[in-house]
């Protein structure tokens, strides 16, 4: 464990928050915490608006800004050590180990990969995440317009993203096309979580067999939409959940009676390579995180 700084967040309020109070502001929108929590945070003067502590009944309105100092907090021990797997004017690519988070969320801000990056390269800007308990690479932009032109490269998925993952089960084929739509579903911690639902969003994967093992199977998976949790739950949902996923059991769906989170450790994912064109010389360019030994 070890003690952070500190964190403001701070968000520019809308015409939603018209006469509204901050107390019943903060249970609705930020629901993580509690209305007693959010009142012993206010009574401690942790919220400001427009820089002035305020109280539960001070009222809202659109275009002022709501703060919350959030005073430093004990974060908990993960992975720092990060490998550079490309570095120019433009991207920065790098080799993230498991279960360091990618961006700050929950009870974690320093210890995450964007904070660790940041501290050598400060103007970098992440481009995509990967789940905490998944490893390898992640891209980053160093320029403006490099940003920009990768982001339209995902959005119009201009990429190709591989994946390396170790599943429970053998495979009766070597290669098999998933297509089951992602979207929300209960759940009895987070309220929703994203999950196999048939009200959900397209997403597809292209899931090949690397080796069958025992008991297991070792896939390369494509993946030509981003959906959260994508591999995992679609792996899942043709009866393969990736060997030690607390969460998602067959089906893609959270199992009977596990309260798990989408953070929790155990599952065995990595992001192998990425083939993009480079945002400033355009020439097809491909990176690639060696597998951990698990999934060589």
């Amino acid at each position: 464990m070890a003690l952070n700084a500190g964190y403001v967040h701070r968000e520019r309020l809308g015409p939603e928050a018209f006469g509204r109070t901050v107390l019943a502001w903060l249970c609705e929108r930020h629901a993580h915490s509690d209305e007693p929590t959010w009142r012993g945070r206010l009574e401690r003067g942790e919220l400001r608006l427009d820089e002035a502590i305020v109280g539960p009944e001070s009222q809202l309105a659109p275009g002022r800004t709501l703060a919350w100092h959030r005073p430093p907090w004990d974060e908990p021990d993960v992975p720092l050590a990060y490998g550079v797997l490309l570095e120019d004017d433009a991207l920065l690519a790098v080799h993230k180990p498991s279960g360091l988070p990618t961006m700050p969320a929950g009870g974690f801000y320093e210890h995450t990969l964007l904070r660790l990056v940041q501290r050598t390269f400060p103007e970098a800007t992440v481009l995509h995440r990967l789940g905490r308990g998944t490893s390898g690479l992640v891209l980053f932009a160093r320029t403006g317009p490099a940003r920009a032109t990768m982001h339209r490269a995902f959005r119009e998925h201009a990429l190709r993203k591989h994946y390396r993952a170790l599943s429970c089960g053998v495979a009766a084929t070597d290669e098999v096309e998933i297509v089951t739509p992602i979207g929300e579903v209960e759940h009895p911690l987070l309220g929703r979580l994203h999950a196999a639902s048939p009200q959900g969003r397209t997403a597809r994967s292209l899931a090949r067999v690397v080796s069958r093992r025992a008991r297991e199977t070792l896939w390369d998976v494509e993946i030509t939409t981003g959906r959260p949790h994508q591999i995992r739950i679609h792996l899942a949902s043709i009866g393969h959940p990736l060997a030690g996923d607390p969460l998602y059991g067959p089906g893609g769906v959270p199992a009977p009676g596990v309260h798990a989170l989408p953070g929790d450790l155990g599952y065995i994912l990595h992001a192998l390579r990425l083939t993009f064109a480079h945002p400033v010389t355009g020439r097809a360019t491909t990176i690639v995180a060696p597998p951990p030994q698990e999934l060589a």
